[in-house]
This record gives C-alpha cells, sequence and structure tokens, in this order.
C-alpha cells in the first residue's frame, strides 16, 4: 500500500539480475552459499517468529476465501497484548506493515538471503571481506517483526557469527532508510556499534526511528548513532556522514565491519529519498575500502533503476581499489 493506494511491490526479482551483472562486469564469480549452521538465526530472532515465516503461508491458505499472500489487518499496539494462537492475529503481531507479504516462495528466499550473509560473515571473521547479495533484504526485521520488505535481519545475524569468532564488529548502514529494525536488536548491547545514515525519518519511511537522540540503552548507551540527513541530500552530505561514521568507529575500536550496502540512495531510485551520483558511491567504496578492515557487504536496498547495476560495480570496484 502507497499512501492509500494499491502499488507494485518494489523488492522485485530483476533487482538480484542486475546486481549480478553489475559483479559479472568486475569479473567477480557469485558462489551459492551452504547452508547456515543450525540456530544460526536464533542468534537474533526468536524461535515462534521462525516458525510463523516457516509455516505461515500454508496455515493462512487453508482459511475460507484466504488471499494469495499473507498480510495483516490488526496489530498489537495497545498494552499488554497477548500472543495469539491463530494465523490470523500472529500475522498482526509478526509482520509490521504491508510491505512484507508472505507467499510461498519467502521463507525458502528469505533463509537463503540469510545463509549468504552468514558466508560473507564468515569471510570476514578469517581476515579478508566479502559481499552477499542478500535478497530480500533485512534491515527492517527485529527480532520477532518484519517490515519494509525485510524479514530476516541479515546484518544482524552477520554480526553475531563474527562475535561468536571472537571480534568486536561495528555495524554500519547506509541505506536510504534507517536499519531500525538492526537498531531494535543492538541497542541496549555494548558489544557492538550501531551507525546509520539515512534520510530523515520525520518525512520518510520508518517514520518512528532513526533519530539522532536515539543513542542506545542500558549496556549500549553511547553504541547507537543515528545521522539522518534531509531530503534530496547529495554526494558530499552523504559521504561527509560516512566519513563522521567511521570516525565512530574507530573510536569504538572495531576490528571488523558489517555494512548494510542500500544503494537506493541513488538520485534515480524509484523511492526518491536522496540524490547521490554513481561517482559517489564509488568514492563511498572507496573510504570503506581504506576504512582496512575485514569488511561483510550486505545488500540491503536498491530498487529497479537503469542505473543500478552500475552503482552496485562502482563500489565494489572502489572498495576493492582502496583495499588492494
Amino acid at each position: 500500500m502507497l499512501r492509500g493506494r494499491i502499488a507494485q511491490n518494489e523488492e522485485r526479482a530483476e533487482r538480484a539480475e542486475r546486481l549480478l551483472a553489475g559483479l559479472a562486469r568486475l569479473d567477480l564469480k557469485a558462489e551459492e552459499p551452504p547452508a547456515a549452521p543450525a540456530g544460526t538465526r536464533s542468534t537474533v530472532h526468536s524461535i515462534r517468529y521462525l516458525e510463523f515465516l516457516e509455516t505461515a503461508y500454508a496455515a493462512w491458505s487453508k482459511l475460507p476465501g484466504a488471499g494469495e499472500e499473507v498480510l495483516p489487518n490488526t496489530h498489537p499496539l495497545l498494552p499488554g497484548p497477548t500472543y495469539p494462537t491463530g494465523i490470523v492475529g500472529r500475522t498482526g503481531w509478526h509482520l509490521g506493515d504491508l510491505a512484507v507479504p508472505i507467499g510461498p516462495g519467502t521463507w525458502p528466499a528469505v533463509a537463503r538471503a540469510a545463509d549468504a550473509a552468514v558466508a560473507a560473515a564468515e569471510v570476514a571473521a578469517t581476515g579478508a571481506s566479502a559481499y552477499a547479495l542478500a535478497r530480500p533484504p533485512g534491515h527492517h526485521a527485529s527480532r520477532e517483526v518484519a517490515g519494509g520488505h525485510c524479514f530476516l535481519n541479515n546484518a544482524a545475524i552477520a554480526a553475531e557469527v563474527m562475535i561468536a569468532r571472537g571480534a568486536r564488529p561495528a555495524i554500519l548502514d547506509i541505506d536510504v532508510h534507517h536499519g531500525n529494525g538492526t537498531q531494535a536488536i543492538t541497542y541496549d548491547r555494548g558489544d557492538i556499534l550501531f551507525v546509520s545514515i539515512h534520510t530523515d525519518p520525520s518525512s520518510f519511511y520508518p517514520w518512528f526511528w532513526g533519530y539522532a537522540h536515539e543513542t542506545g540503552a542500558g549496556a549500549g548507551e553511547g553504541a547507537n548513532i543515528n545521522l539522518p540527513l534531509p531530503v534530496g541530500a547529495d554526494d558530499e552530505a552523504w559521504l561527509g556522514a560516512i566519513r563522521v561514521a567511521l570516525g565512530h568507529i574507530a573510536r569504538f575500536g572495531a576490528d571488523s565491519l558489517v555494512l548494510s550496502l542500500g544503494l537506493d540512495i541513488h538520485a534515480s531510485d524509484p523511492l526518491g529519498g536522496m540524490s547521490v551520483t554513481t561517482e559517489g558511491i564509488g568514492r563511498a567504496g572507496e573510504l570503506m575500502g581504506r576504512a582496512g578492515l575485514p569488511t561483510a557487504i550486505i545488500q540491503e536496498g536498491g530498487y529497479l533503476s537503469e542505473p543500478l547495476t552500475d552503482n552496485i560495480a562502482a563500489f565494489l570496484s572502489g572498495f576493492l581499489g582502496a583495499s588492494s
């Protein structure tokens, strides 16, 4: 639903095809990841949420007159809710908006996207870097709520893999949208730094989170940093925020990085939050590469537009050139 009307979902399979074309341009061979070890997803998400994602479509399909996709019509917004047993109630509990429809292929897709993130994290844990073409994205998914095209939080799962290997990672989110799910998962933790650069949520999704005053809680106080930018922010504003973010990451003492790479910051992206150029995206790759941190690059947004192939090629070219 877009401003009260039904619209085509922007999370489309052609995204992956265009991203793969960008990898081919750089002679980077894509490999299918192995299945992640049992329990990897549950380091971030609740068991009941994972069970819901895996079984929701089958349960929904048994409802009289069920639609083709699992979608919520109510949410537990009042205090003191009880977790429901029926599929309609559980759908309202776990699906936070109307951009996360569940169909017959949703669970296999999100599980494999998480597998790709785990594989990239395993590479980063060895001191190298890797890119995970994770589709659908993940940074809006919290412990047990999906939203904004996101079901499993691939970046948070990757960070947990790296922590289990003894790393001290930071997560840097440069998607046009605030990574509210990642923030919710890490907000009270001091062992991981989360920094998000995004369009000001007072006028952009996710609306309710992503403000500069959100700095963490408890053990995580000071380990959550939001750097919102105005709608239409250009190369210099965005790159300046990245430099600030990298400074925070250095002061935190991170020895590795999970990068939530959203290419929806580009001026041509249909969501229209920023005005970053392909050249600016390449320069961002150089900044990340010069940081010298083993990095698990996790694909987030970046929707259908002509320059999408150019943009992933520009970022990875800049990253590889600066880190080699």
